[in-house]
């Protein structure tokens, strides 16, 4: 509630009002309020929601993730609860939209299109979940839009956090296993708002049973994440 308050009080964002004003009543009418706002240029001088959104994937960049996967998650009035933010289970749905945006550029990296849809409709090779942890840092609250992205661990490494007070994931000992690890950025907070740390193994949907991948899976997986230039916007 302290971030939201906050962003009712930041001239730049996109939830400001002004002193002596009153906030909108319902979704609807923040939404058109908005766009008359923007329309008559009051709002010239702030940043605009391309330039706010190229700040959220900029900050996950810095981070460590590959900006071609960043999953874009806009939040619908529908997410909230009863405690008026968004719900927690949804946050395992948004994760799963991330993971299968980096999976489909992992097919690609494999084989083009063609291996990118066998790869996320399970024909071949493919990944499949094992389990997930999720830690959640702060609210969010509609309307807002997250930015999701996800990276492989190495095996012999711990899981590195952008949170200190978070708990390390230890390395799987299944050489059929991949580890990754997700975060969500809140564009109207500007902030990182949940980390997700994900096991999946890697399965022989023709057999039936899990594989352990070869040098091409593994480099494909890889090779955005180790070169220097990997953070641009290949």
């Amino acid at each position: 509630l302290q971030a939201l308050q906050a962003a009712f009080r930041d001239p730049s964002s996109p939830m400001y009002l002004a002193p002596g004003t009153n906030g909108p009543a319902s979704p609807g009418e923040y939404e058109l309020s908005l766009q008359s706002t923007e329309s008559s240029g009051v709002l010239s001088d702030a940043p605009s929601l391309d330039q706010i959104l190229e700040q959220g994937r900029t900050k996950l960049v810095q981070a460590g993730f590959h900006h071609p996967t960043i999953w874009e998650q806009p939040i619908a009035w529908g997410d909230q609860d009863s405690f008026q933010h968004v719900n927690n289970v949804q946050y395992v749905r948004y994760f799963e939209s991330s993971r299968i945006r980096w999976m489909m550029h992992l097919g690609t990296r494999l084989g083009g299109p063609a291996k990118a849809e066998a790869l996320s409709k399970g024909k071949g090779i493919s990944l499949i979940i094992k389990s997930l942890n999720i830690n959640y840092r702060r609210p969010v609250t509609y309307p807002d839009t997250l930015l999701i992205s996800h990276k492989p661990i190495l095996p012999k490494e711990p899981t590195q956090l952008l949170d200190s007070n978070s708990v390390n994931i230890q390395p799987p000992s299944d050489p059929a296993a991949l580890l990754l690890t997700s975060s969500a950025f809140s564009v109207s907070q500007q902030a990182f708002v949940a980390h997700c740390h994900e096991t999946l193994v890697w399965y022989d949907y023709e057999k039936l049973r899990k594989s352990v991948p070869d040098e091409e899976y593994r480099t494909a997986v890889w090779e955005p994440y180790l070169q220097k230039d990997s953070a641009g916007k290949e």
